[in-house]
């Protein structure tokens, strides 16, 4: 098997948004398809890869966020099956909630940052359940449930290596700041730690982050990742029982956190880096959303 790592140069960033271009025995599987903004990055990729694009069969997308499954709709479009959680099979069959949603959010900047979603035909979306796996050239891919990020989130996991989509965080390549994506709605700290203490105990070889790129160091990366998810939730939850408005809440996560970063060795150039990958604004929002629905 051999493993590619493609950035889709998000934003014009690099190092933000990875797909994972696999072949095994002559055939060829994405995990993750990144937003629909960077699927002409994704496609040029491929093609410079030496792949044809219709030889891609397979696609596997973590979770239905824009980040990571925008462009799915376009490879089922054209041929190939997409393979999910079954909570996220209804919103890539028919994602116009989805979109009106982020649009809710992003306003202006919805099309700019993430393009369009095109639906996927309904015979070329395979739900996977916890534990099912999918016959890939000489491998088997297998979907672990494991949700923290959103409750319809898998990772993929073929032998010891784990596509992590969210649950093992973000990380720069080359740099040890870890990020915790934490945007609303559906944040919960219990069941990210307990997904991140699934993946610890399977010792992977390697952990292959949506947010970016492969962790050989895994069981120090994933040591050094699960007290943030409980460091983050107590923070917030801490604010909140002090009556600290949404906005303050805000402000003061991301001064905690660029703290936190500049001591790890980023640069404020780096820093800007990781805001566009995982806006501290919107992962404050989702710990408080927890929080106050827990209250």
């Amino acid at each position: 098997m051999r493993i590619q790592t493609l950035d889709l140069l998000f934003q014009n960033t690099p190092g933000l948004i990875a797909s994972y271009l696999i072949e095994s025995a002559g055939e060829y599987a994405l995990v993750e398809t990144g937003p629909g903004s960077t699927l002409e990055t994704l496609r040029t990729a491929i093609r410079a890869a030496g792949v044809a694009e219709s030889a891609i069969r397979k696609v596997f997308v973590t979770h239905i966020h824009l980040d990571h499954a925008g462009a799915a709709g376009w490879f089922a479009q054209n041929g190939a099956t997409i393979y999910c959680h079954p909570s996220a099979a209804r919103h890539l069959i028919d994602p116009s909630r989805l979109i009106e949603s982020a649009r809710m959010v992003y306003g202006d900047q919805m099309d700019p940052l993430w393009g369009p979603m095109l639906p996927a035909p309904a015979e070329r979306v395979v739900a996977m359940q916890d534990g099912e796996s999918v016959k890939f050239g000489a491998v088997e891919v297998l979907a672990w449930d494991t949700p923290g990020h959103a409750r319809h989130h898998h990772a993929f996991v073929i032998g010891d290596v784990c596509f992590t989509g969210d649950v093992a965080g973000m990380r720069l390549q080359n740099t040890s700041y870890l990020s915790v994506p934490a945007a609303p709605p559906q944040f919960d700290p219990v069941a990210y730690v307990q997904s991140v203490d699934r993946l610890i105990a399977a010792n992977f070889q390697t952990l292959y982050l949506t947010h970016f790129g492969p962790v050989h160091e895994v069981s120090a990366h994933l040591a050094a990742y699960r007290p943030r998810i409980t460091e983050i939730h107590q923070r917030v939850a801490a604010w909140l029982a002090e009556g600290v408005s949404e906005e303050e809440s805000r402000a003061r996560y991301l001064a905690a956190e660029h703290a936190i970063a500049l001591q790890s060795g980023l640069t404020e150039a780096q820093w800007q880096t990781c805001e566009i990958g995982n806006s501290t604004a919107m992962c404050a929002d989702g710990v408080r959303l927890f929080c106050v629905k827990g209250r």
